[in-house]
């Protein structure tokens, strides 16, 4: 009998220990092992920003459901991963050994490698974790009390994942409206993008076009190539940076309120492992998704290492999106599976980048394969039905987590309803 660690129970190490489970039946043991005793539907956490989810709606005790299939779960952070004896030793001290290891931990989130940023000692909030999204819609509410303001949303230098930050500028406008009191706040996006809708990959179709269009319309005025160098209380300091790279013009950005993507960075347990990661902390995986140096170790979702889709004068990663990781997932179990029976590895996910942004009371989506340009697709649309496919997406991964479903959501769902059956 084999013993599978899944490291990392977000939306990609719970769809994992899932299909680890479906794929390989009773017969070897599955570890599910996580920081805190909750899953958190990370998608959904820009709309608890703004009060339109809770914590209750998104969240949910992880143990409870994986039980019923037969999955162990550890609520604890590894402090230590031995990865040449198979070994991980808890933060209380307990050692797990493991046949095979899938790592799906996401990121950590860098607020040090901007001075005062961050919701814990800093100066700006984020939307990547639940807890984070809460902080910034109790400050939220003191803005909406005090009745004007200027608010920042955007993405600081090695971000990777703009999608969020445009969606959250969108939800926070949409919200103001709806209260009627737009005219009260100004709004401001300052981001690492050399320009408008790059999104981390080089732009999607006519991305950069009907982004800024957007943004004009709803009165949202932006700074690109923006290399924010320090935070202080109400004010962040931007070198604005031209094509060379060189500082085209400097900026003190007064605010109420910012929401800031941070920088991501490999978390602390996997990113010291020599051989395991690249310098900023992520997994090294060859095609069939195995760490080069330990082929027992296996890894998917935002802590896998990929390169950037071009040099950038502000340093932007290229993100991971929903299909992607899915894709990544069904891959490493095939292969983990492969080499329990002495099997060659034959699983490949794709390099896809699919994402649905929400933007309050419509949405936008893209699509492009493959994720680095030239592109067979570059594919990007504008509608309320991406709006009404993101709510639809929340309710049916959340419902499919609880159900133990190791089911494809986007190829079933999301692709069709775009009109693509096939992903080459």
């Amino acid at each position: 009998m084999a013993h599978i660690v899944v490291l990392g129970a977000g939306t990609g190490g719970m769809p994992a220990a899932y299909e680890l489970k479906d794929e390989l039946g009773g017969d070897h043991e599955i570890t599910l092992i996580n920081e805190r005793d909750y899953f958190q539907f990370t998608p959904s956490n820009p709309w608890v920003g703004v009060g339109w989810r809770s914590r209750s709606d998104i969240t949910f005790s992880i143990e409870k459901y994986v039980s019923k299939k037969g999955i162990k779960f550890i609520a604890g952070r590894v402090d230590n991963i031995d990865a040449a004896n198979n070994a991980l030793t808890m933060e209380n001290g307990d050692t797990i050994n493991y046949d095979y290891m899938i790592i799906a931990t996401g990121p950590k989130l860098y607020f040090d490698e901007v001075e005062g940023s961050g919701p814990h000692g800093g100066f700006t909030h984020s939307v990547c974790t639940v807890d984070h999204a809460e902080m910034f819609y109790k400050d939220y509410q003191k803005l909406l009390e005090k009745g004007s303001g200027h608010i920042v949303v955007g993405a600081m230098p090695f971000a990777s994942c703009f999608g969020p930050a445009y969606e959250f500028a969108m939800i926070v406008n949409t919200d103001l409206r709806k209260r009627k009191i737009r005219d009260k706040f100004t709004m401001t996006l300052v981001t690492s993008e050399p320009y408008i809708g790059h999104l981390g990959l080089g732009g999607v179709g006519d991305s950069k076009g009907m982004l800024e269009s957007e943004l004009r319309s709803n009165d949202i005025k932006w700074i690109t190539n923006a290399k924010t160098t320090k935070v202080e209380e109400g004010k962040m300091h931007v070198e604005e940076l031209d094509a060379k790279g060189d500082v085209f013009q400097n900026h003190e950005v007064n605010f109420d309120i910012a929401m800031m993507l941070p920088a991501f960075f490999g978390v602390d347990a996997v990113a010291k492992v020599e051989g395991l990661c690249n310098p900023r902390g992520f997994v090294l995986i060859d095609e069939y998704h195995r760490n080069p140096t330990y082929q027992n170790i296996y890894s998917a979702g935002v802590c896998v290492a990929i390169p950037p889709v071009e040099a950038t004068p502000v340093p932007t990663g290229a993100p991971k999106t929903g299909y992607m990781i899915e894709s990544m997932v069904s891959s490493a179990v095939h292969n983990i599976d492969a080499a329990m029976q002495g099997k060659e590895p034959h699983a490949k996910g794709t390099w896809t980048a699919l994402c649905l942004a929400d933007m309050g009371d419509t949405g936008a989506a893209f699509l492009a394969i493959p994720q680095i340009p030239p592109r067979n697709v570059a594919w990007f649309k504008k509608g309320k039905w991406v709006h009404l496919a993101k709510i639809a997406f929340e309710k049916y991964f959340i419902r499919k987590m609880k159900k133990g479903s190791s089911e494809p959501f986007y190829e079933k769902s999301i692709l069709k309803m775009m009109g693509v059956t096939r992903l080459k």
